[in-house]
């Protein structure tokens, strides 16, 4: 088991986007902005129907809060940036809370951390890649499209925003070609990959979904065809991923994908279950007044999204996944008596348990199920489980499983981190496949504290 490391400032990025734009900022930074802007009764408002001002949007929003700059032809998608950005800042918290190369179990992420993604069908905006490169300066992307038209303003886009280096288009031979092609791409695997596919199967769909609807669509829709429309809507676009997952499995850590309807989101999740996924995320994006939209990403590995990044946003019950952290209530003991019974229980489990007494923090992992009745009868026969120090708070303590070493590769079945604090203790889940595994041994816990919920 790696040496736990102290927490370390997380650097300064930008969070998701929550609310409504200032218009009165944009409009004081850019005077191409304040030109598109219409004033009633001393209020900023933009017409949403006109391409022009949409696009002046975007690119103003770009270039103030990412120093990004974008050409875009009026044929295709303009791509609003709020839902966009939370999209990657998504995936971003998605990859910073399961990165098994660092191995602090501290949810902060490293600047200079090599990660490859695909964005499938990029765009002439290549909006992903360029958000998520420009904010994470380790980040590579490949952005494909089967649009020659599109790529060859995604190409100027790269090109303009001097990311020749770290962003590479490539166009898709085919509709039916592969949707993550490694071998064409020349990698063993990705870190990520990323969809926002066509929402609809047919043009008569498209305009049923606007049917009945007390209001217009909140904006302009200049999308072609091709990035709109496509067999089976977005269900469809995602089973294609999904069933290429299904072969891939842990070459891709994560595959994710947006879609447009709630329907939509509940349909990919039965078909994550019906196909034996149990490791996914859900997160609901802010993405307008009106507009709704969901992003779903799921893994083959062990490791387990914080709970707020795999429980993200407003979400009905029906689409969550297991919750991956439980609080343990304990009445009237304040975090160093809590910490001293934490570190007694852990430590005498015969686990590797890493223990930082001052900061209320450990980790634990563990092969299999060593506290159940079962586990300390095979225990009481077979003999001493682990080694260690003194419990005590204020100290560390480290035990290893007897008979192993630090350098030996270990199987882990289940990790959690536990974290004390005054009358609570939370237990997040850090890795493992067995969600019973994992709710045992959080009824251990309270049962050992002689918690209430």
């Amino acid at each position: 088991m790696p040496p736990a490391t102290p927490p370390t400032p997380k650097p300064t990025e930008r969070t998701y986007y929550d609310g409504d734009v200032d218009f009165d900022k944009l409009a004081a930074s850019d005077p191409d902005f304040a030109a598109i802007c219409q004033i009633s009764k001393s209020k900023r408002w933009l017409d949403f129907q006109d391409p022009k001002v949409v696009q002046q949007l975007t690119k103003t929003l770009l270039k103030s809060d990412f120093n990004l700059t974008l050409t875009l032809p009026p044929d295709r998608l303009c791509p609003p940036v709020p839902v966009r950005w939370n999209y990657i800042h998504w995936i971003q918290q998605l990859l910073d809370t399961t990165c098994s190369s660092t191995n602090n179990y501290n949810d902060t992420y490293d600047p200079s951390r090599q990660v490859h993604g695909l964005d499938i069908g990029t765009g002439a905006s290549c909006i992903y890649p360029l958000l998520a490169c420009s904010t994470r300066p380790g980040w590579r992307m490949w952005g494909s499209d089967i649009d020659s038209h599109s790529l060859a303003y995604a190409k100027q886009n790269v090109k303009a925003n001097n990311m020749d280096s770290r962003i590479r288009i490539q166009r898709s031979p085919n509709p039916a070609a592969p949707l993550i092609p490694l071998d064409v791409l020349g990698v063993g695997g990705l870190d990520f990959v990323m969809t926002n596919p066509p929402f609809y199967s047919s043009g008569q769909d498209m305009l049923d979904s606007y049917t009945g609807k007390h209001a217009p669509p909140s904006a302009v829709c200049t999308g072609a065809e091709n990035e709109m429309i496509c067999d089976g809507g977005d269900v469809g676009f995602v089973t294609r991923i999904l069933e290429e997952s299904l072969v891939l499995r842990e070459r891709v850590q994560w595959y994710t994908t947006m879609v447009g309807k709630m329907s939509s989101l509940q349909s990919v999740i039965a078909l994550l279950k019906g196909h034996g996924v149990e490791n996914f995320a859900v997160c609901a994006l802010k993405a307008g007044f009106r507009t709704k939209r969901w992003a779903v990403g799921w893994s083959f590995g062990d490791a387990r999204a914080r709970v707020d990044v795999a429980r993200c946003g407003e979400l009905v019950v029906g689409v969550l996944p297991v919750a991956s952290a439980v609080t343990v209530w304990v009445r009237g003991v304040g975090r160093e008596g809590l910490g001293r019974k934490v570190d007694e229980v852990v430590g005498g489990l015969g686990v590797r348990w890493i223990w930082r007494g001052e900061e209320g923090v450990g980790v634990m992992e563990a092969e299999g199920d060593v506290w159940s009745r079962a586990a300390r009868r095979r225990k009481m026969f077979g003999g001493n489980g682990g080694v260690g120090k003194e419990p005590g708070v204020g100290t560390d303590t480290e035990v290893l499983v007897e008979g192993s070493s630090e350098d030996e590769e270990e199987i882990v079945d289940l990790a959690v981190k536990i974290t004390c604090g005054d009358g609570e203790v939370d237990v997040r889940w850090l890795r493992g496949r067995d969600y019973v595994l994992f709710e045992s041994f959080c009824g251990l816990m309270k049962r050992s504290l002689n918690a209430r919920r």
